[in-house]
Protein backbone atom coordinates (compact mmCIF):
# COMPACT_ATOMS: atom_id res chain seq x y z
CA UNK A 1 0.00 0.00 0.00
CA UNK A 2 1.37 3.57 -1.31
CA UNK A 3 1.78 6.36 1.73
CA UNK A 4 1.31 9.71 1.17
CA UNK A 5 3.02 11.99 3.28
CA UNK A 6 1.16 15.48 4.03
CA UNK A 7 2.50 18.60 5.56
CA UNK A 8 0.43 21.08 6.48
CA UNK A 9 2.55 24.28 7.28
CA UNK A 10 1.42 27.73 8.45
CA UNK A 11 3.15 30.77 7.44
CA UNK A 12 5.69 32.43 9.01
CA UNK A 13 4.61 35.37 11.66
CA UNK A 14 2.76 38.45 9.43
CA UNK A 15 3.31 42.00 9.71
CA UNK A 16 -0.69 41.91 10.97
CA UNK A 17 0.04 39.10 12.99
CA UNK A 18 2.88 41.09 14.82
CA UNK A 19 0.11 43.49 15.39
CA UNK A 20 -2.42 41.46 16.75
CA UNK A 21 -4.81 41.99 13.82
CA UNK A 22 -7.07 39.35 12.06
CA UNK A 23 -5.28 38.85 8.02
CA UNK A 24 -7.95 36.87 6.20
CA UNK A 25 -7.25 38.13 2.44
CA UNK A 26 -5.42 40.78 3.07
CA UNK A 27 -1.47 40.94 1.42
CA UNK A 28 0.26 41.31 4.13
CA UNK A 29 3.73 40.37 3.96
CA UNK A 30 6.11 38.40 6.87
CA UNK A 31 7.56 40.28 9.07
CA UNK A 32 11.52 39.96 9.53
CA UNK A 33 10.46 37.27 12.54
CA UNK A 34 8.14 35.39 9.79
CA UNK A 35 11.10 34.80 6.69
CA UNK A 36 13.32 33.73 9.49
CA UNK A 37 11.37 31.52 10.60
CA UNK A 38 9.95 30.43 6.84
CA UNK A 39 14.05 30.11 6.39
CA UNK A 40 14.48 27.40 9.41
CA UNK A 41 10.86 26.19 8.24
CA UNK A 42 12.60 25.36 4.86
CA UNK A 43 15.74 23.63 6.18
CA UNK A 44 13.91 21.35 8.20
CA UNK A 45 11.12 20.36 5.54
CA UNK A 46 13.88 19.64 2.91
CA UNK A 47 14.83 16.51 4.99
CA UNK A 48 11.67 14.97 3.89
CA UNK A 49 12.08 14.81 0.79
CA UNK A 50 9.25 16.56 -0.73
CA UNK A 51 7.90 16.55 -3.73
CA UNK A 52 4.95 18.65 -4.69
CA UNK A 53 4.95 22.43 -3.08
CA UNK A 54 1.24 23.97 -3.03
CA UNK A 55 0.48 27.24 -1.42
CA UNK A 56 -2.83 29.81 -0.50
CA UNK A 57 -1.88 32.17 -3.07
CA UNK A 58 -2.02 35.44 -0.34
CA UNK A 59 1.29 36.61 0.13
CA UNK A 60 2.20 35.45 3.67
CA UNK A 61 1.58 32.14 2.37
CA UNK A 62 4.06 32.21 -0.43
CA UNK A 63 6.66 33.89 1.11
CA UNK A 64 6.80 31.37 3.72
CA UNK A 65 6.65 28.52 1.00
CA UNK A 66 9.76 30.23 -1.37
CA UNK A 67 12.66 29.76 0.77
CA UNK A 68 11.59 25.34 0.08
CA UNK A 69 11.19 25.34 -2.98
CA UNK A 70 14.04 27.72 -4.18
CA UNK A 71 15.90 24.95 -2.14
CA UNK A 72 14.29 21.66 -3.70
CA UNK A 73 14.25 23.92 -7.39
CA UNK A 74 10.42 22.87 -6.83
CA UNK A 75 7.38 25.20 -8.40
CA UNK A 76 5.02 26.44 -5.99
CA UNK A 77 1.56 25.84 -6.70
CA UNK A 78 -0.64 28.54 -5.85
CA UNK A 79 -4.38 28.54 -5.03
CA UNK A 80 -7.52 30.46 -3.50
CA UNK A 81 -8.51 27.18 -2.27
CA UNK A 82 -5.95 27.67 0.63
CA UNK A 83 -6.65 30.83 1.56
CA UNK A 84 -7.53 32.02 5.16
CA UNK A 85 -11.33 32.54 5.67
CA UNK A 86 -12.79 35.91 4.52
CA UNK A 87 -13.40 37.38 7.42
CA UNK A 88 -14.94 40.46 5.57
CA UNK A 89 -15.45 43.87 7.95
CA UNK A 90 -13.09 42.18 10.59
CA UNK A 91 -10.41 42.14 8.21
CA UNK A 92 -7.36 44.35 9.10
CA UNK A 93 -8.91 44.77 12.93
CA UNK A 94 -7.48 43.88 16.19
CA UNK A 95 -9.61 41.92 18.00
CA UNK A 96 -10.45 44.45 20.52
CA UNK A 97 -11.65 46.30 17.76
CA UNK A 98 -13.75 43.83 16.49
CA UNK A 99 -15.48 43.12 19.31
CA UNK A 100 -16.72 46.34 19.90
CA UNK A 101 -17.71 47.08 16.09
CA UNK A 102 -18.64 43.89 15.01
CA UNK A 103 -20.22 41.86 18.26
CA UNK A 104 -21.96 38.94 16.20
CA UNK A 105 -19.30 38.32 13.72
CA UNK A 106 -16.70 38.36 16.07
CA UNK A 107 -18.30 36.29 18.80
CA UNK A 108 -19.55 33.86 16.43
CA UNK A 109 -15.96 33.28 14.89
CA UNK A 110 -14.20 32.40 18.15
CA UNK A 111 -16.87 30.47 19.24
CA UNK A 112 -16.46 28.24 16.04
CA UNK A 113 -19.66 28.49 14.81
CA UNK A 114 -18.57 27.15 11.39
CA UNK A 115 -22.68 28.20 9.67
CA UNK A 116 -22.14 31.77 10.75
CA UNK A 117 -21.25 34.04 7.78
CA UNK A 118 -18.91 37.15 8.50
CA UNK A 119 -20.58 40.43 7.38
CA UNK A 120 -19.05 40.48 3.92
CA UNK A 121 -16.99 37.81 4.33
CA UNK A 122 -17.34 33.29 4.55
CA UNK A 123 -18.50 31.41 7.26
CA UNK A 124 -16.29 28.25 8.31
CA UNK A 125 -18.57 25.80 6.37
CA UNK A 126 -17.17 27.49 3.17
CA UNK A 127 -14.19 27.52 4.03
CA UNK A 128 -13.94 23.76 5.19
CA UNK A 129 -15.82 22.93 1.38
CA UNK A 130 -13.34 24.85 -0.91
CA UNK A 131 -10.11 23.18 1.34
CA UNK A 132 -11.10 19.93 1.37
CA UNK A 133 -12.02 20.01 -2.13
CA UNK A 134 -8.53 21.14 -3.15
CA UNK A 135 -6.97 18.83 -0.96
CA UNK A 136 -8.49 15.46 -2.57
CA UNK A 137 -7.53 16.88 -5.63
CA UNK A 138 -4.08 17.35 -4.13
CA UNK A 139 -3.56 14.05 -2.29
CA UNK A 140 -5.45 12.21 -5.76
CA UNK A 141 -2.20 14.05 -8.24
CA UNK A 142 0.66 12.93 -5.94
CA UNK A 143 -0.54 9.41 -3.94
CA UNK A 144 3.01 8.04 -2.42
CA UNK A 145 4.09 10.95 -2.69
CA UNK A 146 5.43 13.96 0.31
CA UNK A 147 3.51 16.79 -0.13
CA UNK A 148 3.28 19.97 1.61
CA UNK A 149 0.94 22.67 2.01
CA UNK A 150 1.76 26.19 2.88
CA UNK A 151 -1.55 27.81 4.22
CA UNK A 152 -3.42 29.59 7.09
CA UNK A 153 -4.55 28.43 10.92
CA UNK A 154 -8.20 28.46 10.43
CA UNK A 155 -7.60 26.33 7.17
CA UNK A 156 -5.07 23.77 8.73
CA UNK A 157 -7.30 23.46 11.82
CA UNK A 158 -10.70 22.75 9.67
CA UNK A 159 -8.15 20.35 7.42
CA UNK A 160 -6.80 18.73 10.25
CA UNK A 161 -10.27 18.25 11.84
CA UNK A 162 -11.79 17.13 8.69
CA UNK A 163 -8.74 14.40 7.73
CA UNK A 164 -8.95 13.30 11.69
CA UNK A 165 -12.70 12.73 11.34
CA UNK A 166 -13.51 14.97 13.70
CA UNK A 167 -15.77 16.91 11.62
CA UNK A 168 -19.57 16.18 9.85
CA UNK A 169 -22.39 17.41 8.36
CA UNK A 170 -24.10 17.84 11.61
CA UNK A 171 -21.38 19.49 13.16
CA UNK A 172 -22.42 22.75 14.55
CA UNK A 173 -19.37 24.05 16.45
CA UNK A 174 -16.49 22.54 17.08
CA UNK A 175 -12.80 22.76 19.26
CA UNK A 176 -9.73 25.15 17.94
CA UNK A 177 -6.45 23.32 17.14
CA UNK A 178 -3.88 25.89 17.30
CA UNK A 179 -1.09 26.19 14.52
CA UNK A 180 1.94 28.32 15.90
CA UNK A 181 3.64 30.52 13.09
CA UNK A 182 5.37 27.57 10.88
CA UNK A 183 3.90 25.00 12.92
CA UNK A 184 3.79 21.68 11.11
CA UNK A 185 1.10 19.04 11.33
CA UNK A 186 2.08 15.87 9.98
CA UNK A 187 0.66 12.93 8.47
CA UNK A 188 0.28 9.30 7.01
CA UNK A 189 -2.21 8.93 4.13
CA UNK A 190 -2.81 5.06 3.33
CA UNK A 191 -6.74 6.41 2.30
CA UNK A 192 -9.44 8.07 3.27
CA UNK A 193 -9.72 5.77 6.52
CA UNK A 194 -6.40 5.20 7.01
CA UNK A 195 -5.32 8.10 8.13
CA UNK A 196 -2.42 8.67 10.90
CA UNK A 197 -1.72 11.84 12.65
CA UNK A 198 2.32 12.11 13.33
CA UNK A 199 2.33 15.63 14.68
CA UNK A 200 0.36 18.28 15.36
CA UNK A 201 1.78 21.86 15.51
CA UNK A 202 5.37 20.62 15.50
CA UNK A 203 7.24 23.69 16.36
CA UNK A 204 10.60 21.64 17.64
CA UNK A 205 12.89 23.87 14.87
CA UNK A 206 12.01 27.16 15.73
CA UNK A 207 12.86 26.47 19.16
CA UNK A 208 16.24 28.74 19.21
CA UNK A 209 14.24 32.06 17.74
CA UNK A 210 10.70 31.47 19.42
CA UNK A 211 10.86 29.63 22.25
CA UNK A 212 7.57 27.77 23.49
CA UNK A 213 5.29 31.11 21.59
CA UNK A 214 2.40 29.27 20.55
CA UNK A 215 1.26 32.39 18.62
CA UNK A 216 -2.07 32.03 16.71
CA UNK A 217 -3.14 35.30 15.58
CA UNK A 218 -5.06 35.02 12.11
Amino acid sequence: MSVTRLYLVRHGQSAGNAEGRFGGHSPTPLSELGCEQAEITAQTLVKERITAIYSSDLLRAVQTAEPLADILSLPIIETSAFRERKVGVLEGKTFDESKIEFPKDYYALINRNIYHIITEGESYRQLLNRATKALHEVLRTHQGENVVIFSHTGAICFLTLYLIGAISRKTRTTPWLVTSNCGINRFEIRSRRNIRVLALNDTRHLQNITGNDAFAAR
